[in-house]
């Protein structure tokens, strides 16, 4: 299916890696001209060769680094994409109030300057579309996750009232919620709990794989087009919505 973003301008924030970077090189092979933004300046760098992207280095977490990044973007801007965010492993009563605050940074305030720094080159491109992604974890929460299933489920209440306001615009606001998916969070919680059972990383991830109708993780590159599609003009009547990419794990009905 072709896209219709050939020369649109796409910026696409943790892109050096998993879904983000699936994503910035599916944008890139449909045509958009691609800025890749990671805080590991020396994977992005690597990474954004691979597909003839822009590499524009920058920590999300740091306010000062984030104005730094959009005083440097002098352009029109079609396409944003927001790959940033993350979980920690607690029980409830082990967070600290600095473990409150840091995935708080991570999973919503991040977001939150990126989108309101880059907002008038929003403004200037003709039907910008925004692209954040969420996690299947707002909708049904995962045990010793409370940190981020709280704050995953903020960001689909971001997604619907950013979208509200922006809408008018013409800019059209919309999020992926990928469940159970191969990246290196994945991979690496594998082979610690491989260690600790003295089974095979492959042998954990089946474990987890039960749960999940389809019967498997997904791949980066799956969810990444569905966030090309969100990421198009195809997807023109689609507004406010936090689509989850999951295999079927999310059952509620809403």
């Amino acid at each position: 299916m072709d896209l219709r973003i050939k020369g649109d301008q796409a910026l696409v924030v943790g892109a050096s890696d998993g879904i983000g970077l699936a994503t910035a090189r599916l944008l890139a092979a449909e045509g958009a001209a691609v800025t890749v933004v990671s805080r590991d300046a020396t994977a992005l760098a690597a990474k954004a060769a691979e597909f003839g992207a822009t590499a524009m280095p920058c920590d999300a977490t740091d306010a000062a680094a984030v104005d730094a990044l959009v005083a440097g973007w002098d352009r029109p801007l079609d396409i944003l994409v927001m790959a940033v965010g993350g979980s920690q492993r607690s029980s409830f009563e082990a967070l600290t109030d600095a473990d409150w605050q840091r995935n708080w940074e991570f999973n919503i305030l991040a977001t939150v300057r990126l989108v309101r720094g880059f907002l008038p080159a929003l403004r200037r491109a003709p039907g910008a579309r925004v692209v954040l992604f969420g996690a299947a974890s707002a909708r049904m929460p995962y045990a010793e996750q409370i940190v981020s299933n709280v704050h995953k489920a903020g960001h689909v209440a971001l997604v619907k009232t950013l979208s509200a306001e922006l809408i008018g615009e013409g800019i059209r606001v919309n999020a992926v919620q990928p469940g159970r998916t191969v990246t290196r969070l994945w991979t690496e919680r594998a082979a610690k709990l491989a260690a600790e059972e003295g089974v095979a990383p492959e042998a954990v991830l089946a474990r987890f794989a039960r749960d999940i109708p389809l019967g498997r993780f997904a791949s980066a590159e799956e969810v990444a087009d569905v966030a090309g599609f969100l990421c198009s003009p195809r997807s023109a009547y689609v507004v406010g919505q936090s689509i989850a990419v999951d295999g079927g794990i999310t059952r509620g009905l809403l």
